[in-house]
């Protein structure tokens, strides 16, 4: 079985931005819509989505780290090691495993090594012979759903059907990028033996936007203005993700004069700062030739003579 931190090329000290940077850059090398036909890259991809699934959750991270499970996500059996008594608050016996650094009760010790329903108490004919492994909880499947760029950028809710045929609403979080995995906890297969099932991960897929790009937090959008608006300056509606706003245009603007919306970009669910928008001007002229703004045009250049390759250093 493969190492999963080698998967993704990083340390096992790697920190979760390093693990979701290292991810992206992989995914992007290696994405099916990129390679098709490819089954080598598909393969990979899986391999780096599947590390990734498991890294990218803190608590999944560091069970695997402990050996709790594998790196497909599978139950591990237990470790062997000895267990101490531990004082319990609440009466009765806790146990710690040296291994885990969990603590358990006596039926959870032997619930996890002989299944649930097994055990009926230290004694008892039906508890199961301690060469059986425990039961081996349900798989995780994975699912993958479109979602527009504004949907991606302000939340929604998707309605995903499951294999079982069972539908669920998933709620998209404000802020989710391409690629990003949301955790449907036991919506995966069943586990074996009264194991538990499995979860769902449900992988997103933001459809790009005609006008808008998206760089980190902040949004980027080209905005046309007229030749009149350009030279003497406008009050216009200019659209974002969270709807439209009125922002001014100084007088003598140029194309790619770039204007800042500040907080106007994306706000990703549990951050308090948003990033902002960047409006990038855009002068256009009619699309039919106009012979009056010809005739000024040609007047006005004979007393106001300039190159603007000249100031841009091109000639």
């Amino acid at each position: 079985m493969k190492d999963l931190y080698a998967v993704l090329g990083v340390s096992k000290q790697a920190s979760q931005d390093e693990i979701k940077s290292a991810y992206r850059r992989l995914a992007k090398s290696y994405h099916p819509d990129l390679n098709p036909g490819n089954k080598e890259a598909e393969q990979k991809f899986k391999e780096i989505s599947q590390a990734y699934d498991i890294l990218a959750d803190t608590e999944k991270r560091k069970r695997y780290d402990r050996g709790e499970i594998d790196a497909s996500g599978q139950e591990q059996a237990p470790r062997g090691g000895g267990f101490y008594r531990s004082y319990s608050s609440g009466g009765g016996e806790k146990y710690r495993g040296f291994d885990f650094g969990d603590e358990f009760t006596a039926e959870d010790i032997f619930a996890d090594l002989f299944g649930r329903g097994g055990f009926r108490g230290a004694g008892s004919a039906g508890a199961r012979s301690a060469g059986a492994g425990a039961p081996k909880r349900g798989a995780d499947v994975n699912y993958s759903i479109r979602v527009g760029f504004e949907e991606a950028a302000a939340g929604a809710s998707k309605r995903v059907r499951l294999a079982d045929g069972k539908t669920v609403d998933v709620n998209i979080p404000p802020g989710c990028e391409d690629g990003q995995a949301l955790r449907l906890k036991n919506q995966g297969k069943p586990g074996a033996a009264g194991a538990p099932p499995g979860d769902a991960y449900v992988r997103i897929k933001v459809e790009p936007h005609p006008h808008f790009s998206r760089d980190g937090k902040d949004i980027h959008l080209d905005l046309p203005i007229s030749l009149g608006e350009a030279v003497e300056g406008a009050t216009v509606n200019v659209p974002t993700v969270h709807g439209n706003v009125t922002m001014k245009i100084p007088p003598g603007s140029n194309s790619g004069r770039t204007l800042r919306l500040r907080g106007r970009g994306i706000e990703p669910k549990g951050e308090s700062q948003p990033g902002d928008q960047y409006v990038h001007l855009k002068v256009m002229l009619p699309d039919e030739p106009d012979e009056e703004l010809k005739s000024f045009v040609k007047k006005w250049g004979k007393k106001q003579r300039y190159n603007p390759r000249e100031k841009a250093g091109l000639v």
